[in-house]
């Protein structure tokens, strides 16, 4: 079975106690929007299952929401289940929003408006209204905490399920792909994490925190043929010391099967003993490790020091 569960259309984590975004009607619209809106302003989308436009604009209102750490929430309420609560707002055609403060629509509008005018409409709505000033982290940011720590922790499942939900809302978000990518290698899946790094855009792949997950998906790419060779080739080494072919192998199967400190401390002595071996392949692939690895790993730090004894010494 397949170690990462990827259910991405598993709710996102609200910020603090409340949720962000939750379906209503119109027996509880007085908790939910006319309470709840003395404590943060509340939007209220209202929507149906037959309606072409509700289905553009709710999710564009979900991510906006989402994304404003909790300043605003969203209230869901299908027309056709709060015939009352239409008729008592006027609601004459659907997608229509109006936003609640202290009790009372102090705004709104009709329309599948883009995601442009959607977010300037919601940064306004806090502008003027309030929201939570001390909202804390977004709710996508919390889900983002929570899976790199369990991936930190080798927790592997729920690191990739909390990522994919992510990817549900955003699915160019850096941290979210860097953090699939990385999952599916711990799991040895390269085949999956491949699947990942192909979705990102031209412009994610401009991220370092990406290209570098992306490096240490090609490293493992490279060195999974050899990664059952690894005691031959070690033992070839250490039967030719001078056999660097042998050795630059070597260090592709050492980080193919986790153990990067040999491969950085294989290549190094392949540079001291020949700089410029095979048109600089060491360093290129050194540079490549210490990429994937990230500039704040400690091997990536120890690893320059010893690169930089070689060349200056």
């Amino acid at each position: 079975m397949d170690p990462i569960v990827t259910d991405a259309n598993a709710p996102v984590p609200a910020a603090g106690g409340a949720a962000v975004i939750k379906d209503s009607d119109q027996n509880s619209f007085m908790a939910d929007v006319i309470e709840a809106s003395r404590e943060v302003p509340i939007i209220v989308d209202f929507w149906a299952t037959w309606c072409g436009p509700c289905k553009t604009l709710t999710p564009i209102i979900e991510k906006v929401v989402q994304n404003a750490g909790g300043a605003v929430r969203l209230v869901k309420i299908d027309v056709d289940k709060a015939p009352d609560i239409s008729a008592q707002l006027q609601i004459q055609s659907i997608p229509t929003v109006y936003a609640f403060k202290d009790g009372q629509p102090v705004d709104g509008f009709q329309g599948a408006l883009p995601e442009s005018q959607v977010q300037a409409w919601v940064d306004a709505l806090i502008q003027k209204h309030g929201g939570a000033a001390e909202a804390g982290p977004s709710p996508l940011d919390e889900a983002l905490d929570a899976a790199d720590a369990a991936l930190a922790a080798d927790d592997i499942a729920n690191a990739g399920a909390l990522y994919a939900q992510v990817l549900n809302h955003e699915p160019d978000n850096i941290r979210a792909l860097t953090g699939m990518i990385r999952a599916y290698l711990k799991a040895g899946k390269t085949d999956k994490a491949r699947e990942i790094a192909n979705q990102a855009s031209p412009e994610a792949l401009k991220s370092d925190e990406l290209t570098g997950a992306i490096s240490a998906l090609e490293l493992a790419e490279a060195g999974s043929a050899m990664a059952g060779e690894i005691d031959a080739l070690r033992a070839k080494v250490e039967a030719d010391p001078a056999d660097n072919q042998a050795r630059f192998d070597f260090a592709v199967a050492a980080f193919a099967t986790n153990d990067a400190e040999a491969a950085i401390d294989s290549l190094v002595e392949i540079i001291r003993r020949k700089r410029d071996w095979n048109e600089d392949a060491a360093r290129t692939e050194l540079l490549k490790i210490f990429e994937a690895l990230g500039p704040t790993d400690p091997l990536t730090a120890s690893g320059r020091r010893k690169l930089s004894s070689v060349l200056f010494s």
